[in-house]
């Protein structure tokens, strides 16, 4: 399905995601070496799309597993139905049966999270298997990780080894609040993903946002390329020129004038401080047309 890279980005844009030479490169190098691929970048620069865009490109299902602080491989990977257990029990004493006799630890006390889905997903063609944000899950739950990642297996103490069939397609995202243990790394290819320029934000809306029209996809481009500009906490990427399109849209705005940026400017900016880095920068600068 997957001759080379130039053929994957244009399933990609068929499916509404558009694709650097890099980024469509780097998937298509790990899905035909069946290599993890680790993306990082600034957030809202397309890192989580490119996974669920390529699992449309591909036909087969988007495993979503989304870390952060604290999760455990119990979360991630299965836990037991400790209610049905419970009940099985009771219907076992119900009918006079030892204790002993009912297996608690057997699939239909089984609840797959993420992880074990992935593995597990029948084929034929396998599971994009999503890690989402793993910089912000503890580094204990990275050496979990590595079992999972170099061998597509893990291990369950009551059910033993469980390795996939069709190994999964597996992409983790990175947004860098911590830098990730040289353990993980070595096991994937990388791909940092830039902001795209102005052009190609302008191509991701009109695709995004229809009927949004080229001049007022064009105008958000550059004010989002001048507020990136600005000592701003969190710089909008291209979620937030979609959102701020939409919004715009909403208004009934044609144009990006400094009225209806000051009415839509939380849909591009998210903290008081970068609205007002943003407000003593000027709204008519901030609007400038480049027609």
């Amino acid at each position: 399905m997957l001759p080379d890279a130039e053929a994957l980005a244009k399933d990609l844009e068929r499916v509404g995601y558009l694709a650097d030479e890099g980024l469509a490169t780097a998937l298509h190098l790990s899905v035909r070496l069946g290599r993890p691929l680790l993306l990082e970048g600034e957030a809202g620069v397309g890192k989580t799309e490119s996974a669920r865009a390529l699992s449309e490109a591909l036909d087969t299902p988007l495993v979503r597993l989304q870390c952060y602080e604290g999760i455990d491989a119990g979360e991630a990977l299965y836990e037991w139905n400790y209610a049905r257990q419970l009940l099985e029990i009771r219907l076992a004493e119900a009918r006079g049966e030892a204790r002993e006799d009912v297996d608690l630890f057997a699939e239909p006390f089984l609840i797959e999270r993420p992880l074990l889905r992935a593995l597990r997903h029948p084929g034929p063609r396998p599971a994009v298997l999503l890690l989402d944000e793993v910089d912000r899950a503890d580094p204990d739950f990275e050496a979990f990780l590595l079992e999972l990642l170099a061998d597509a297996a893990v291990s369950i103490p009551e059910l033993g080894t469980v390795r996939a069939e069709f190994p999964p397609i597996a992409i983790l995202t990175s947004n860098r609040t911590r830098e990730l243990h040289d353990a993980l790394k070595r096991r994937c290819l990388y791909h940092w993903i830039e902001y795209p320029g102005a052009e190609r934000v302008i191509e991701i809306v009109a695709r995004r946002v229809p009927g949004s029209g080229e001049p007022l996809a064009r105008d958000v481009a550059l004010a989002v390329d001048r507020i990136r500009a600005l000592d701003v906490e969190k710089a909008p990427g291209v979620a937030e020129a979609i959102d701020w399109t939409a919004a715009l849209g909403e208004l009934g705005a044609e144009r990006l004038s400094p009225g209806a940026a000051e009415l839509s400017l939380g849909a591009a900016v998210k903290s008081p401080d970068d609205r007002a880095a943003v407000l003593g920068f000027g709204l008519e600068r901030l609007t400038e047309h480049a027609d």
